[in-house]
């Protein structure tokens, strides 16, 4: 599919962007060949073919689900300005 000056300065102005006018010949060249690129794809014979989900056919390796870090609470809590029972009070904003 080709595009021309026209259609580039219409899909501009509907996507609400300003090209110089200089540059419209070029977006029409690079547009087209995006487009010939997708007619390419698009024939291809996908039959049969099952989605992937990556394109590698790998098993993510994963770390233990495991502890750590040490508890912090206390020292992190004596940081802040107001606390009780374990929570951080904050100050009411809406309401």
């Amino acid at each position: 599919m080709s595009l021309d000056a026209s259609d580039v300065e219409k899909i501009a102005h509907l996507a609400r962007l300003a090209i110089a006018p200089e540059a419209v010949e070029h977006y029409a060249e690079d547009l087209s060949r995006i487009l010939d690129l997708v007619a390419q794809m698009d024939a291809v014979e996908t039959k049969g073919v099952e989605p992937m989900a990556h394109p590698l056919h790998m098993s993510q390796r994963l770390r233990a689900d495991r502890v750590t870090e040490q508890d912090q609470r206390e020292l992190f809590q004596e940081n802040a300005p107001l606390t009780e029972d374990g929570l951080y009070l904050v100050p009411k904003v809406i309401d």
